[in-house]
């Protein structure tokens, strides 16, 4: 397969499978295939580590478990996830993925947190060997994938196979300008707020992406404007489904007097955005940071939108995005419909074969204000 420009979509996903680009210790499984990315696997060990790191020139074995290692005092333990492990809040862990890369020289990869992996808080990042930045690989690149997982409101049992992360591959140019973002939009709107209604363009704020906004109203939450970690929380099991009381974990947050309101320092939050997103087929998206200069929050750990995402077969009119938030060092004051955050769209090489919310596990299609899919639903 010779990739095209854009970002490689289901079909092109399984033909690189196919052709070697990736391979794995156990077979790909067809569940791990998305729209345009694919779900990474947790291998059976993780190491404790005394420090985040990166490999630098080294390979990351080498700088890890290697016998002649100069950094193998790095590692505090070693445990076993073929039965599952603890893994305990802002402790950090590597774990070696089942998947590793064989590249071409003409394709690059890019890497995210799953949905519910950011929705509990779970910082997650890939390391390649050799590199000097977490989740971009490089393109030609051929060797294994490791995962860095740090929970930090919830210890979490995880087991081998689990996948907390997802791979995109590229090739080319594959970003869209503001000037093409805003000929699509005039083409067919991306934004629609919750009448229904498409929101004008005049009202789009583009940013190298698409400026997305708070919503504090509650409106579409029965009252409820977002959901604040407990501090001391039980233990979440990644592999319960709907099976965690939501008031043991998160403090509901009512919709404020004002059109305000102040996040605490450093607690997490999941709050919704004031628009709903649409991701037509032949385009993929990722929330990215919209300006450091714009407030000192982080306002998403997770970021890959599939093509479909609040389109499905072109009845969806958009699709609230959640959004998982921490002020840093200092308490911080938002305001309903404040831009907090951006929507990063690209072209696709050519349009999936199957779309987001198509019999593929899509969790989150209809989703107003939503939690993870380990609580249950009310």
């Amino acid at each position: 397969m010779t990739a095209t420009r854009g970002v490689l979509a289901y079909q092109e996903l399984k033909a690189a499978v196919a052709q070697g680009w990736l391979v794995a210790g156990a077979p790909i499984d067809e569940r791990q295939f998305q729209p345009a990315s694919l779900d990474l696997r947790l291998g059976p060990v993780a190491y404790q580590l005394r420090a985040s790191f990166l490999p630098f020139r080294e390979t990351v074995e080498r700088r890890l478990v290697h016998p002649d290692a100069v950094d193998v005092d790095l590692v505090i333990d070693r445990l076993s996830l073929d039965t599952g492990a603890t893994l305990q809040r802002r402790s950090v862990y590597l774990i070696p993925l089942m998947e590793s890369l064989a590249l071409p020289p003409h394709v690059r990869g890019r890497t995210n947190p799953k949905s519910t992996t950011g929705r509990l808080d779970i910082f997650t990042r890939v390391i390649t060997d050799g590199t000097p930045r977490f989740d971009e690989i490089r393109a030609g690149y051929h060797g294994p994938l490791y995962l860095e997982v740090s929970p930090q409101s919830f210890p979490v049992r995880v087991h081998a196979g689990l996948s907390l992360n997802q791979l995109r591959l590229s090739s080319g140019t594959a970003a869209m300008s503001d000037a093409d973002l805003a000929a699509l939009y005039r083409e067919s709107p991306l934004l629609y707020d919750d009448d229904d209604q498409p929101v004008p363009l005049d009202r789009v704020a583009f940013n190298d992406g698409l400026g997305m906004g708070v919503d504090l109203s509650g409106r579409t939450s029965d009252g409820i404007i977002g959901y604040r970690a407990q501090p001391n929380p039980p233990l979440v099991d990644l592999a319960r489904v709907g099976f965690y009381a939501v008031d043991e974990f998160w403090e509901p947050i009512k919709r404020p007097a004002r059109d305000s309101y102040i996040l605490e320092a450093d607690r997490f939050y999941i709050l919704a955005s004031k628009e709903r997103i649409r991701v037509p087929p032949d385009y993929a998206a990722e929330m990215v940071v919209y300006d450091a200069g714009a407030g000192e929050i982080r306002t998403h750990y997770a970021g890959f939108f599939d093509p479909g995402f609040g389109y499905g077969d072109g009845s969806v009119l958009g699709t609230k995005i959640v959004m998982e938030v921490r002020a840093r060092e200092v308490p911080f004051m938002l305001y309903d419909g404040q831009t907090s955050f951006k929507v990063w769209f690209e072209r696709l090489s050519s349009r999936p074969e199957r779309l987001y919310g198509e019999g593929l596990g899509s969790s989150y299609q209809y989703q107003t204000l939503t939690l993870s899919k380990q609580f249950k639903r009310t």
